[in-house]
């Protein structure tokens, strides 16, 4: 399967110490530091490449974007991260339904839930 450019996620909690715990496991990452208002940033590493990260907390809808800005993540795609993310930390995540090409709908993504369930959703949306 081909890696997407960039992995972008959507936390609607982004726990700093649980980010840290998980983004040190699973890129060998220093804990996030702040990079300006609300903006926390590392580097971690997969496969010998240097994996920039970059955490902005109420980016949409008071949702935090996690965006791992390279092709060299352990993650195919946006939603093999969120499945882990949702997972590990116990939050509700959401991200692209895939790579975005315009003229595609901007408001439909993914949410995956801590308790595996995943579904397509309007977002933003009423209520969902």
């Amino acid at each position: 399967m081909t890696h997407y450019p960039d992995i972008e996620i959507y936390l609607a909690q982004a726990p700093l110490d649980a980010l840290d715990a998980w983004l040190g496991e699973r890129l060998d990452a220093a804990p996030l530091s702040p990079a300006g208002r609300r903006k926390w940033q590392t580097r971690g590493h997969h496969d010998g490449q240097t994996v920039p990260i970059l955490l902005v907390e109420n980016a949409a809808d008071g949702y935090a974007s996690l965006w791992f800005d390279s092709a060299h993540t352990p993650w195919a795609r946006d939603a093999d991260c969120a499945r882990e993310v949702a997972e590990r930390l116990g939050v509700e995540v959401r991200c692209s339904l895939g790579s975005w090409q315009p003229g595609d709908d901007p408001d439909r993504f993914w949410r995956v839930l801590p308790d595996g369930s995943e579904a397509v959703i309007e977002w933003p949306d009423s209520g969902q």
